[in-house]
């Protein structure tokens, strides 16, 4: 019986018994077996009992025929996993029609039977996904692999170490551990900078060149805050906040030890409500001073200190922000025709307002104009940053300028070289040195200890 099961699902297309007692086509011919398999009816001559067909061809009965291999198994039933597409497998299907297929279907063939039936669920599935796509669901690439983990046992009698995977009970480790807490979003971003960085230079007194020895030191530290995009896309908000303080020995200085090369506290704020696409209105501030008093070379004359000078400067406009999908590329534009400019030189005693700006016999300077801010901040490499900061502003009578540009190469997380230019203009400001008039330029190359942190 298992024989004619197998022999009717696999019948030639086009047969037309109803049973395959009644009318069994071989090799397209009609075969007439019989009541009684005999080939002819009661009244006709007898004949020899004729072979049970199976499909296209006569084979005998056998009882040990294995039909399981011929089916689908259950599992090419079960929802759908696409996992790659073939362009051989509908060739490479098994057909049991096949002639090359006859001999193969007994207890010993179990290797070819498996080949046979995993080819015919390759080719199955694969038209089921073709002419089904939308009941897809799932993509093996995508689909979560559990961890796992194994656990070792020794055994001192054979000296074997054997490895088991470990199953763990899941009502139990959920008594254990419990529910993860939330995730907690992250609204403000975080970056901070410092590095000391210096050049030192031994040079005997009998060098036959001359020269004195010196030593240099230059120290920076970046605090960064900002609104995190991600929740906050209509606002902007960010203040950043930079100290820069270098020293070096004077050798040449006959009053004083050391000299002050570099001393600036910056603060620049700002604040925006989205516009358009990338445009902002926005609110602008920047404030800057230094901490320390400074005097000239082999005098006791001061030239700058805390306050004096002062630079506040707030301005209303618009602001342009873009950051490239990499996030290596951020450029900002500020605009403010409405700007407020504050100059102050708190030591008038030892200072001499004119000197910045300020009327003389007061302390305070109030200007109204325009004012323009553009940063850059672009990663060249993985180890490279550059960073730009052109700031202008202008009462329509005078015309301030500052272009500062650093370029820093990261060695590793504890070094890196800083390559400092500050480019600055002032309109109104009396030439002192012959050449420069109104430029003024500050370059400082600096190699030394640096440390990083951020949250973002």
């Amino acid at each position: 019986m298992a024989a004619a099961v197998a022999g009717y699902a696999f019948a030639p297309q086009g047969a037309k018994a109803q049973s395959l007692f009644d009318e069994t086509y071989a090799d397209g011919e009609p075969l007439d077996l019989g009541g009684d398999y005999g080939g002819g009816d009661a009244s006709g001559p007898s004949r020899p009992r004729a072979p049970l067909p199976v499909g296209a061809w006569a084979l005998p009965v056998d009882t040990n025929l294995i039909v399981e291999d011929l089916l689908l198994p259950p599992t090419a039933f079960m929802p759908a996993i696409f996992d790659t597409y073939s362009l051989k497998a509908p060739e490479e299907a098994f057909n049991p029609l096949e002639e090359r297929y006859n001999d193969k279907w007994d207890a010993t063939t179990w290797a070819d039977r498996a080949v046979a039936r995993d080819s015919r669920v390759r080719a199955f599935v694969q038209e089921y996904m073709i002419a089904h796509p939308e009941l897809v669901r799932y993509n093996q690439a995508t689909l979560p692999r559990p961890p796992k983990e194994f656990k070792m046992t020794v055994d001192p009698e054979q000296a074997k170490i054997h490895v088991t995977e470990f199953e763990r009970d899941r009502k139990q480790m959920l008594t254990l551990v419990g529910e993860a807490p939330p995730v907690r979003k992250i609204h403000w971003l975080k970056n901070f900078d410092a590095s000391l960085q210096f050049s030192q230079a031994y040079i005997s007194p009998n060098w036959y060149q001359g020269g004195k020895s010196n030593l240099n030191m230059i120290a920076n530290v970046v605090y960064n805050v900002k609104l995190n995009p991600a929740y906050h896309k209509n606002l902007i908000f960010e203040t950043y906040f930079a100290y820069k303080f270098g020293m070096n020995n004077a050798p040449e200085d006959e009053v004083h030890d050391y000299n002050i090369s570099e001393d600036l506290l910056q603060i620049n704020t700002k604040f925006g409500y989205k516009a358009a696409k990338r445009w902002y209105y926005s609110l602008t501030a920047q404030f800057k001073t230094q901490l320390w008093n400074n005097y000239k070379v082999n005098s006791d004359v001061m030239t700058a200190s805390f306050m004096s000078p002062g630079d506040l400067t707030v301005g209303l406009g618009m602001t342009y922000a873009y950051e490239n999908p990499r996030k290596t590329l951020q450029f900002n534009a500020s605009i403010a025709p409405l700007s407020y400019n504050l100059k102050t030189c708190l030591n008038d005693k030892k200072l001499n307002p004119k000197s910045f700006g300020i009327d003389e016999g007061r302390r305070t300077k109030s200007e109204y104009g325009s004012s323009s801010e553009l940063t850059l901040r672009w990663k060249l490499a993985y180890n490279i940053e550059y960073f730009s900061r052109l700031f202008v502003f202008t009462d329509y009578e005078q015309l301030t300028g500052d272009w500062e540009n650093t370029i820093t190469f990261n060695i590793n997380k504890f070094l890196s070289t800083r390559i400092f230019a500050h480019l600055r203009y002032q309109s109104l400001k009396a030439p002192e040195v012959e050449g420069w008039r109104h430029w003024q330029l500050k370059e400082i190359l600096s190699i030394g200890f640096s440390y990083k942190f951020n949250r973002s």
